[in-house]
């Protein structure tokens, strides 16, 4: 390859740490044996006195989560002028936050479901709307603080009241689509294919689902009807260009099917981040489009500018 010398960007020190290490080591190693010079950078506040002695060509944000995927790291490098891969400083912003992420896809045709914005301590007195339905914080990623609530329960799940309460105190309260997990990833202006992720058992696809050893089975090419299947590499690409977003994105869909192979499919949200772990979906994406590792994170890096 061009013998670039790429900054790979990991770790930092939000939730989803462990996360990022594991993405930029494999994508670090996988740059190397395409032929680029490679720097690791474990990410702290002192970034920008980092970069500018190491002086790379190219950074490969491994980012994930808040200040590596919403619009922050991403405007240091625009002042330091490094050309970086994913989405630039404002599809990162506004992917990040679900509530106006929600609104812009909206606009665009992408279905998502209705919503309110909540107050923790309101919700855990009263249910903010009919159960079943979601709580989650509007800025995290990887299901960090998300919770289902279900037709069941009297009451709201009561971890919300708790002094220990880690995220912040205004959530996105929005009606839970029972059904599949589907997923597609975005390249550039093209939509890869579409992975069915099934669970081992009850629950949802949440941290350990997407990381650990046999938390989740990834089918692909996902068994749906083809007009379905369609359907959602349309959606993933009209969120990935609403939205503003560059490189290589992953939309995340629910799809309620009936029995004829119809159903209500909603978009969730864009990971303008997605995760590139060996369990990550966006690798097994590209592999069956014929696309290897190597290839995929080497586009990246070719693909990378300022003013995205």
């Amino acid at each position: 390859m061009s013998g670039k010398h790429v900054a790979v960007l990991m770790g930092g020190w939000v939730n989803e740490r462990p996360v990022s290490l594991s993405s930029g080591a494999d994508c670090a190693n996988a740059l190397e044996r395409a032929g680029y010079q490679v720097s690791r950078v474990d990410v702290d506040r002192n970034i920008a006195a980092v970069l500018k002695e190491l002086a790379p060509d190219v950074v490969f944000n491994a980012l994930h989560g808040p200040f590596g995927e919403d619009g922050c790291i991403q405007g240091i490098l625009e002042f330091l002028d490094i050309p970086y891969t994913h989405s630039g400083v404002m599809a990162s912003a506004l992917a990040m936050n679900k509530i106006k992420a929600k609104a812009v896809m909206a606009a665009a045709g992408v279905k998502v479901t209705e919503h309110l914005i909540v107050k923790r301590h309101e919700v855990g007195t009263e249910h903010p709307m009919k159960p079943p339905y979601v709580i989650k914080p509007i800025n995290e990623g990887s299901s960090f603080g998300v919770l289902i609530v279900g037709e069941d329960l009297a009451y709201p799940p009561q971890e919300l009241m708790g002094s220990d309460w880690p995220y912040p105190d205004v959530l996105m309260c929005e009606r839970y689509i029972p059904g599949r997990e589907l997923t597609c990833a975005v390249m550039g202006d093209r939509a890869l294919g579409v992975i069915d992720i099934e669970l081992p058992g009850p629950g949802f696809y949440d941290f350990d689902a997407k990381y650990a050893d046999g938390g989740s089975k990834h089918t692909l090419p996902a068994k749906i009807s083809q007009i379905v299947y369609q359907e959602v590499q349309t959606l993933a690409l009209k969120a990935h260009q609403s939205l503003g977003c560059r490189g290589v994105s992953r939309a995340d869909f629910r799809f309620n099917e009936r029995e004829d192979g119809t159903g209500e499919l909603i978009c969730l949200e864009v990971n303008t981040q997605p995760g590139m772990t060996p369990t990550s979906l966006v690798p097994d994406l590209a592999a069956y489009e014929g696309i290897s590792f190597e290839e995929l994170v080497s586009w990246m890096v070719e693909d990378a500018s300022c003013c995205r």
